[in-house]
């Protein structure tokens, strides 16, 4: 199997189907020092609450002032929010000095020219591009463009397996997506109602991350060379349909997973018993914890590819990033606070609370005290990841393929059919949708 470049770049000039206006923004006009002695910074929710994001940031930022002597106004806002809020901020002109966007937006909000560019001049202030680790690095921007965020938390998928389950049953953990399949049938039992896996089958965020995943490691792309959508190619329309499946014709996930509308729910799922495999971030550490797992009782591998797939790929290139705004009052201040936020020391002790993985080629993660697995996330996030199309219209993708499979897997858990063809027609009119 091998890795490759999937992604190629996009007209810049397009427009985000959100609806983002290609004008600059930020928090007014001006010069790199106007303010010298202020930021306001928006923090996107990543721990338990808003208000738990406040407790652990607080200090860290308070440290910052104590270096630099910039105080930092902090607003943590929720991903319900998030976006509308940058929409608006880009289009009004008012807005924060920096704040984190989710790196799927990266090119989308890139092309609205309402974020600061990063050329050789700001890399030097935040300290050179080859901190970070490439792939997470990619997210801030199109193909060849400077690009205007920088990662700051990683996320990678890995599968979770219950460790007595597997014991019992005299299973090792798979290595391939057969393997899975095979350990995840041994496994279930529809009358005791346990299952082999537990899908957030109705989260359009989920299923659209899988339609990627499935789709890269059998060597096809979402996009052309010139940018435009390709959701009908074979290799996107095969994983899709191996992918739903594992309810349809494997049964090795309950019905009832169709109303799952997040990753949380099959989190539970798994932490209770029902199910003895999930595919989640490495985020569901503490979920399944505060569930009552022990941390022995559970373990994680890589998220298998098919024994005869064309690339290894385990994860989308998932997590947050940070950017400046175009007109920020105190550019200067804002990059310290980038290269502050993304230092070594920042990033092990907010991976902690925000269970993270850390973005920097040399960043040692920890979310979790369990050394073999966490090397094991942070090598799928550094080697085994690729990033969503970067392109002006990803958010259009995660959409329309997203919801298109939610509808597919609510026709099989009422015990309709999804057939290849189905696939291809969802697929043509989710690229004929972005296409017009």
């Amino acid at each position: 199997m091998r890795r490759r470049t999937l992604l190629s770049a996009a007209p810049l000039a397009a427009v985000s189907a959100a609806g983002l206006a290609a004008c600059g923004a930020g928090s007014g006009s001006g010069g790199s020092n106007e303010q010298p002695d202020s930021l306001t910074y928006w923090a996107s929710n990543q721990g338990t609450s808003l208000e738990h994001d406040k407790e652990v940031l607080t200090p860290v930022l308070e440290r910052f002032t104590e270096e630099t002597g910039i105080e930092v106004s902090l607003e943590v806002i929720g991903w319900a929010d998030l976006q509308t809020r940058i929409q608006t901020a880009i289009t009004s002109g008012q807005g924060p000095d920096v704040l984190n966007i989710g790196n799927t937006w990266g090119v989308s909000l890139q092309a609205t020219g309402g974020l600061l560019e990063l050329g050789e001049e700001e890399f030097e202030a935040l300290g050179g591009r080859d901190r970070y680790v490439e792939a997470a690095l990619a997210t801030g921007g199109a193909v060849d463009t400077d690009p205007t965020s920088i990662p700051l938390y990683g996320l990678a998928y890995g599968m979770y397996y219950n460790v007595g389950m597997f014991e019992e049953a005299g299973l090792e953990p798979p290595t391939t997506w057969e393997e899975m399949v095979e350990a995840a049938k041994e496994l279930t039992d529809e009358e005791a109602g346990v299952y082999g896996m537990s899908l957030a089958a109705g989260s359009y965020t989920e299923n659209n991350h899988f339609a990627f995943i499935n789709a890269v490691q059998n060597g096809a792309a979402l996009n052309s060379a010139d940018g435009e959508p390709t959701f009908t190619e074979d290799g996107v329309v095969d994983g899709i349909l191996r992918y739903l499946d594992l309810m349809q014709e494997h049964k090795v996930v309950n019905p009832s997973n169709a109303q799952f509308d997040s990753g949380t729910m099959s989190v539970t799922s798994f932490a209770n018993g029902e199910a003895a495999l999930i595919i989640n971030q490495n985020n569901a550490n503490a979920t399944i914890e505060s569930q009552g797992m022990d941390p022995e009782e559970f373990a994680a591998v890589p998220f298998p590819a098919p024994e005869d797939a064309v690339d290894d790929c385990a994860s989308h290139l998932a997590g947050i990033n940070i950017a400046a705004m175009a007109d920020t009052k105190n550019r200067d201040g804002a990059l310290a606070f980038m290269k502050f936020m993304t230092s070594e020391e920042i990033q092990a002790e907010l991976g902690r609370p925000f269970a993270s993985l850390p973005v920097l080629v040399d960043g040692e993660p920890t979310f979790t005290d369990d050394s073999e697995q966490a090397e094991m996330f942070m090598e799928v996030y550094a080697e085994r990841s690729e990033p969503l199309p970067l392109v002006p219209w990803e958010d259009q993708f995660e959409t329309t393929v997203g919801q298109a499979m939610n509808s597919m897997f609510a026709t099989i858990a009422t015990g309709g059919t999804v057939t290849r063809e189905d696939i291809v027609t969802a697929m043509q009119t989710a690229q004929d949708s972005i296409r017009a």
